[in-house]
């Protein structure tokens, strides 16, 4: 499609037409084709390359980082819970934990 038919503005279409060489009929059909596009994108039809199976597969491996990360983090909680007392840390514990990461 020449780019004409998606840089002209209306009335400016039998220039374009001369100066690229296409017919009426033909820019109006890539003008129409170009503008159906438009529309459909902004009502949300996205369904061009999201369905291919690397993109599939991208997503999977992004959920299961995100459970890896949420374990990690209720594993974390789960030791600090332990290693504080009645409201106070024990040392101890916090010391041979930093010398063992």
């Amino acid at each position: 499609m020449p780019s004409c038919a998606v840089h002209c503005p209306a009335g400016k279409q039998s220039a374009a037409e001369r100066e690229e060489g296409i017919a009426q009929s033909q820019y109006y059909s890539w003008s129409k084709e170009f503008m159906e596009a438009g529309k459909k994108r902004l009502d949300g039809d996205t369904a061009r390359e999201a369905n291919t199976g690397e993109v599939q597969n991208l997503r999977r491996e992004a959920r299961d980082l995100e459970k890896v990360v949420a374990e990690q983090i209720l594993e974390l909680r789960l030791l600090k819970k332990s290693m504080i007392g009645d409201g106070e840390q024990c040392l101890r514990c916090v010391c041979a934990l930093a010398t063992t990461v």
